[in-house]
């Protein structure tokens, strides 16, 4: 499900815009640069009806949105916000915003903390 994520936010003109080609799963490459969008899975279980397996994944996904500032990080939650929610097709049925949380980086040297902004979504995903 994280590739499937990761491929329709890097086919978003405005996530391209801010991010290039900085949409990963799990962590950001080391040396990569800013701003960039990181994709990890909370949860997902298979879902089943009264006559067993149905297909479908019910999952939850955490994206994060880095930008040295807190304007650049909104801007970036936005467009992925704009990109997915509500989205349906190929392999998703339905992916919808959850909530959102804002915060900065740890750390000791101020000018390096970069903003972020947490977005949760869930989804409904079919594997095949």
């Amino acid at each position: 499900m994280e590739e499937d994520l990761i491929a329709l936010m890097r086919g978003t003109a405005a996530i391209s815009a801010l991010a290039g080609d900085r949409v990963s799963a799990f962590d950001h490459p080391q040396g990569k640069g800013v701003p960039y969008v990181t994709a990890v899975t909370i949860s997902g279980a298979e879902g089943l009806t009264l006559k067993g397996r149905d297909g479908l994944t019910d999952a939850r996904a955490q994206i994060d949105c880095y930008d040295r500032t807190r304007a650049g990080a909104k801007a970036l939650a936005r467009a992925v916000i704009t990109a997915l929610h509500g989205h349906r097709g190929a392999r998703f049925r339905l992916v919808s915003h959850l909530g959102t949380r804002d915060s900065r980086e740890g750390g000791t040297n101020e000018a390096e903390r970069l903003y972020r902004v947490s977005l949760d979504f869930g989804m409904k995903w079919r594997a095949s």
